[in-house]
């Protein structure tokens, strides 16, 4: 939590919170993980996260921009036309699983990462980035560098990180689909609750949900 604390430090001095009437949108830009395949659209942890939003934390409209598949270049070449439809006060980047699975370079998938980061500050959003890791078959040093590359894109652009999206389900056979790779129904609530702590303080720091929003 202090480092969150200090990303969001670091990052409030980049741009101002935006005090508007309306709801501000979030939105989330990922692959299959969060566009729910394999999974029925009411338990997606992202229809979740809008749920628990609504329940608990006042208006915030929230977008899903998933589509499984897609890989960084992807997310960046969609990403400014989400921007200027959607402006929202906050970007979730759950992408670069399908690089390191189809052996895109880490620099590459790096500086994607980081221009996505670049262009939703350019935008007035703040950003939260969800990190994955490779199987395990795809041998530590190169499963520890992919990785690294999620901590790296944190610490240049002083923004949020979950460190890994999947923890808690990713080993868990009763969580996940038959293919391995996917999460199932029951696995969509634990999604939502890894997002959570890093996504509270955001939403509160730059005022689009009370403190009291839990």
């Amino acid at each position: 939590m202090k480092k969150i604390s200090r990303l969001l430090l670091g990052f409030s001095l980049l741009i101002s919170p935006p005090l508007t009437a309306a709801a501000p949108t979030l939105l989330v830009i990922g692959d299959s993980l969060s566009a729910g395949y394999g999974v029925t659209t009411e338990t997606r942890w992202v229809n979740l996260l809008a749920q628990r939003l609504s329940k608990d934390c006042g208006p915030v409209k929230v977008i899903n921009a998933s589509i499984s598949g897609d890989t960084s270049s992807g997310g960046l070449a969609r990403l400014p036309a989400l921007l200027a439809k959607y402006d929202p006060r906050i970007l979730v980047i759950e992408l670069g699983g399908n690089d390191g699975l189809r052996g895109i370079g880490n620099r590459e998938m790096r500086d994607n990462l980081q221009r996505m980061v670049q262009l939703a500050k350019q935008a007035g959003a703040a950003v939260l980035l969800l990190g994955v890791r490779l199987p395990a078959n795809y041998g530590a040093d190169f499963i520890n560098a992919f990785h690294r590359v999620y901590y790296d894109v944190s610490e240049a652009e002083s923004v949020p990180l979950v460190a890994f999206f999947l923890e808690g389900v990713a080993l868990d056979a009763d969580l996940m689909q038959r293919d391995g790779i996917h999460p199932n129904d029951r696995a969509q609530p634990i999604l939502r609750d890894n997002v959570w702590p890093a996504l509270q303080p955001l939403l509160v720091a730059f005022g689009f949900a009370p403190a009291s929003c839990r």
